[in-house]
């Protein structure tokens, strides 16, 4: 690495990684410095590598993956690994692999690593591994960032450098900051007692430690329904207590509520065998120790002005006033299982790194672009990034921020590089076709849905159109300064989205006649389906922010729905695809159909405006297959003379077969110079 004089380089946004000393001060800089070496660190380090960018990967474990080596407790992975899909095409089998990572190489597919449907977490730890050594990402390992704060310089990337202090006091100085490293703080919720409260991070996980016993676990979530399901033929009986009703993920849609793989519990609940489930809130509760170590449920308020060590005599209970208190009887442990949050304590006040609000207070606060809100530079990727479509989409989970990651590495490609957000131009007769092999095939649309979308860019007259993949919806008013592309005559946005009523966790989503099969009723679909929008500008920042309650994208100035499909195969030609055809020429006020040649010839005289297939082929000189109808229209229009069959053959004998009437066609083929005056007339097209 080689070694610099900082005062020849103070001021330079871009150089070699070096050796830099300021004040006293040695950094190691580098362009791109990723905080993590999880699933989403290890692939942002792949595109930035791919790019050949001067990047690190920072990771406090020896090996990539640390927190797989620990959760989930009981090993088995709640993301599906589907093995067969009935498909070859490796985009589409993405939409149900939900634990590889995005790269060029096909031996780092997941389902090499294991063959379960629910893999154990240890075939991650091995995945993650592998994907760091066999594409050699730079991954610094034993390096635990401590400290981040800013270095302000007008001359830096983003007016600054993020300077990052490790376990040893080393500093390293990067100009762009990639924040990777998950939610891995347990979420705790201190009360009176709370102190004889386990954690799920450290419980016990072998069943027969449970045997006989009577459990309360405090949390709603999957690790909570896990850690039951591990223990509920034991114990004497399991109760669970939360601030909300339980979600299912096949009502909510959304892949982080309860899974069917955890929720033993919910049977033996309904079916009343003896386990059971509460709602309250986990702050007005208290916890009580009596003298035989059993712990008593009360309610905070009884604890006021009272001294709590005074033994559990002379406390109020819940059942001393009411006698069929839910929780009356005595439990022998209480586990905690809350989940996670983001560990803030190492970014220095002038990031600005703020928690959210509400139900994001765990993630940290950052725009749909997923760039701090307090700090230009600063990108948050992986589960962290979550308050952007939390509750909505799959932007937490593998499935879905390898698809967020890849958008933000195209961000930057634009931002500090100027490489354009990849695109490919079509004839605008491909339109449909473009439309219809994308939702059938890309798994970036239908894993981030409502939150990336395709955006299909019209050229000037609508002869052709730019096909950008998987941009974020949120950030669609930026899309000339964030991806180098213009907007200026219209364009398309296709994403895919369920019902606005379908999902909830009071939605009955079993209903009879739930799904729509019908074309003209396709706007009531309720299963994922793709939806286009046109605009005939790009919608302002100002439109985005007034966006009716729940949609994705303002009011566009058309919108067209392709009805729902039980197998998501939208390439039936009745109900898919002509309607959709329909619309987009609704649109562009234009034909979108192929014709052959003979039809271009005739409609030169019926329409005042080609099909842009015509004015692409045939008027553009591209031939004209003979044909002896076609040829008997040309001497009708008066643009072909009358020959006879006897002028070609001259003295010959009519059953002479030197020359075949197909070849006299060829021979004598119908210019095309006459029909230049249509070609350079405006008003006749």
């Amino acid at each position: 690495m080689a070694t610099a004089v900082c005062g020849t380089l103070v001021g330079l946004a871009l150089y070699a990684s070096g050796l830099c000393a300021v004040s006293g001060a040695t950094f190691l800089y580098h362009d791109y410095c990723v905080i993590g070496a999880g699933p989403a660190g290890l692939q942002a380090a792949y595109f930035l590598q791919r790019a050949a960018r001067d990047y690190i990967v920072f990771e406090r474990s020896h090996a990539p993956g640390s927190f797989f080596a620990l959760y989930p407790r009981h090993r088995k992975l709640i993301s599906i690994n589907k093995q067969y899909t009935g498909k070859s095409n490796s985009e589409f089998n993405l939409r149900h692999d939900w634990n590889s990572l995005l790269s060029h190489d096909r031996r780092l597919l997941f389902r090499r690593y294991s063959r379960d449907f629910f893999p154990n977490a240890d075939a991650m730890v091995r995945y993650l591994e592998d994907f760091a050594s066999l594409l050699k990402l730079q991954v610094q390992y034993n390096t635990a960032i401590i400290h981040v704060t800013l270095e302000k310089n007008e001359q830096a990337w983003n007016g600054h450098y993020f300077i990052l202090t490790d376990q040893d006091r080393k500093t390293y100085k990067c100009s762009c900051l990639l924040v990777a490293a998950g939610t891995w703080v347990p979420n705790v919720v201190n009360f009176p007692g709370s102190e004889y409260v386990e954690g799920y991070e450290t419980v016990s996980t072998n069943p027969e430690d449970f045997a006989g016993q009577t459990v309360l676990i405090l949390g709603r979530g999957n690790s909570a329904f896990e850690t039951a399901e591990n223990i509920l033929g034991v114990t004497n009986f399991i109760h669970m207590v939360s601030r909300s009703r339980v979600r299912l993920s096949w009502a909510t849609h959304y892949v982080g509520d309860l899974r069917a793989i955890n929720n033993g519990l919910l049977d033996t609940y309904q079916l009343k065998s003896l386990d059971g489930l509460l709602e309250g809130d986990l702050e007005d509760l208290a916890i009580v120790k009596d003298k035989k170590g059993k712990l008593h449920i009360t309610l905070r308020f009884y604890l006021e002005n009272r001294n709590v060590s005074a033994g559990i005599d002379s406390i109020t209970l819940p059942q001393d006033e009411l006698d069929n208190f839910a929780t009356r009887a005595p439990y022998d442990r209480v586990i905690r299982c809350l989940g996670w949050k983001f560990d803030f304590s190492i970014y220095n006040r002038s990031l600005r790194m703020m928690p959210g609000k509400g139900n994001i207070k765990k993630y940290p606060q950052i725009k749909p672009s997923y760039e701090s809100r307090g700090t230009r530079g600063l990108f948050v990727l992986g589960t962290a990034s979550h308050s952007v479509d939390f509750r909505k989409s799959a932007g937490g989970f593998i499935h879905g921020f390898r698809y967020t990651t890849r958008a933000v590495h195209r961000l930057l490609e634009n931002r500090h590089h100027g490489v354009p957000w990849p695109s490919t131009v079509y004839p605008i007769t491909q339109l449909t076709n473009s439309i219809i092999k994308r939702v059938n095939e890309a798994s970036g649309l239908y894993q981030m849905f409502s939150v990336l979308a395709d955006i299909i860019l019209l050229r000037e007259n609508a002869t052709a159109f730019e096909y950008l993949e998987e941009y974020p919806t949120g950030i669609l008013a930026e899309l000339e300064m964030q991806t180098g592309r213009k907007a200026c005559s219209g364009l398309f946005v296709i994403i895919m989205e369920y019902g606005r009523n379908f999902s909830g966790a009071d939605k009955d989503v079993f209903y009879y006649n739930r799904a729509v099969g019908e074309a003209q009723h396709a706007w009531q679909s309720n299963f994922l389906h793709p939806v286009i929008y046109y605009y005939k500008r790009l919608p302002t920042e100002h439109e985005m922010r007034l966006r009716p309650p729940d949609w994705p994208l303002p009011r566009p100035d058309a919108i067209h729905h392709i009805v729902e499909d039980f197998l998501t195969d939208w390439t039936a030609p009745n109900a898919h695809i002509l309607p959709l055809r329909r619309f987009l020429e609704n649109c562009l006020s234009t034909d979108l159909r192929n014709f052959f040649a003979e039809s271009c010839f005739l409609f030169a005289f019926t329409h005042q405006k080609l099909p842009p297939s015509c004015q692409q082929g045939y008027m553009r000189m591209q031939g004209l297959v003979g044909s002896q109808e076609l040829r008997h229209h040309a001497v009708q229009a008066g643009l072909l003379q009358n020959y006879t069959h006897t002028d070609f053959l001259g003295d010959r004998p009519p059953d002479s077969h030197d020359g075949s009437q197909e070849q006299l066609m060829r021979d004598h083929g119908i210019p095309v110079r006459p029909l230049q005056h249509l070609v350079n007339a405006k008003d006749e097209l």
